[in-house]
């Protein structure tokens, strides 16, 4: 696993978590090429850092020790071959509520209503998405979610009989707003993401993701991969929590990068995302998604998921969405794109670096099992609580 590509092409303020062996999590900047642990009473988690006035000031004047090379640590990052003698990257969060946006772009809205109508089974998608597609005959590119043109559309629709659910939150007034993970339950850089054993139909989902502050504040954004299990949720939109969240099927990383003046909201609003898979089978799927073709703002959908009508006292990171739904076949005519075990995913934009993880089952990647309880005895433990 190459983790030479990690970093953000440009120097900005980077904070995140890390494993050191005999210690334990432990809250880091990066500074240069140094990795500075900045635990401490005042920062004993990451909540404490995004709950900061000003968490970029942290990232760059905070004390700490500089411990160990972001080259060291990257290099120990892959989870099938890490020395656990030695530091590795966690997931760049930890009490943070763990949510997610579906249904933000065009093209994973027309696979979402394919999904449904296919019942789950990846057979019928190639056939359906033509049908589905010559049916709706609209641009909704173009439509605002909620508008009076966006619901004259849907009552087309619902005469023509294709109404979904997911055209409901794709260009309705509400957004999807759900549970992705629980805290502390993400991976990180270099960790096995997990696909349930019983999916045949499943797909990575890269995503930016925001951090957002318990007052409804974004202060900064990191890369999330929101593996999806296809087949599971186009059985049934009530199975969402059985296609979301299982062992390892949340990672985020490799480190989140604050608003500073230099990286900006906007950066987010019109960032890139670029993504491949490469199979041991010789398979190789290359990706995109932009930000700049979400249907729903960054700031509407922070709106829609916290404020007097949801709170969130340790803050959350909030998954945006993905344009990208995978079509490009694999195993055969027609059937599409899935996972098979040993894939390695990269997600990569300029401003946040890379995050690449491998697939491997959930019953096979590591369990999870240090929660809350388990950070807050560490913690007390050195004394930082």
């Amino acid at each position: 696993m190459d983790m030479t590509q990690a970093l953000p092409q440009t120097e900005g303020a980077l904070v995140g978590r890390v494993w050191r062996p005999g210690i334990g999590p432990s809250v880091v900047a990066v500074r240069g090429g140094d990795v500075v642990d900045i635990t401490s009473r005042e920062f004993a988690t990451m909540r404490d850092v995004t709950e900061a006035t000003a968490p970029a000031d942290i990232a760059a004047s905070a004390p700490g020790e500089s411990f160990t090379s972001t080259d060291a640590l990257f290099d120990n990052a892959d989870e099938t071959t890490r020395d656990t003698d030695k530091p590795h990257p966690l997931a760049p969060i930890d009490l943070q509520a763990i949510k997610a946006s579906g249904v933000t772009f065009v093209t994973s809205l027309l696979e979402r209503v394919i999904e449904e109508q296919a019942r789950g089974d990846m057979s019928r998608a190639a056939a359906l998405r033509t049908e589905i597609v010559d049916v709706i005959g609209a641009d909704l590119s173009q439509l605002t979610p909620g508008s009076d043109e966006a619901m004259a559309l849907k009552a087309v629709l619902q005469e023509k009989g294709v109404w979904s659910q997911y055209l409901e939150v794709g260009i309705g007034p509400d957004a999807e707003i759900f549970t992705k993970s629980q805290p502390m339950s993400a991976v990180g850089h270099g960790a096995n993401v997990g696909i349930h054993p019983v999916s045949t139909w499943n797909n990575p989902e890269p995503e930016i993701v925001l951090v957002v502050r318990s007052d409804g504040t974004t202060v900064g954004a990191t890369l999330g991969n929101d593996v999806n299990l296809r087949d599971v949720e186009g059985r049934s939109a009530l199975l969402l929590g059985k296609a979301k969240d299982n062992n390892a099927s949340a990672s985020l990383g490799p480190f989140i990068r604050l608003y500073d003046g230099a990286f900006v909201p906007e950066d987010v609003a019109t960032a890139d995302l670029a993504m491949v898979v490469e199979g041991l089978d010789g398979f190789r799927l290359e990706g995109r998604s932009s930000m700049a073709e979400i249907s729903r703002s960054p700031d509407k959908l922070v709106a829609a998921t916290i404020g007097s009508h949801h709170q969130y006292p340790d803050g959350l990171v909030l998954y945006c969405g993905t344009m990208f739904a995978p079509t490009k076949d694999r195993d055969g005519e027609g059937k599409g794109f899935t996972h098979h075990e040993g894939d390695l995913v990269k997600i990569k934009t300029p401003a946040l670096g890379a995050l690449i993880n491998r697939v491997t089952l959930s019953t096979k990647a590591a369990p999870w099992t240090f929660g809350t309880r388990a950070l807050m005895q560490n913690l007390a433990g050195r004394n930082l609580l």
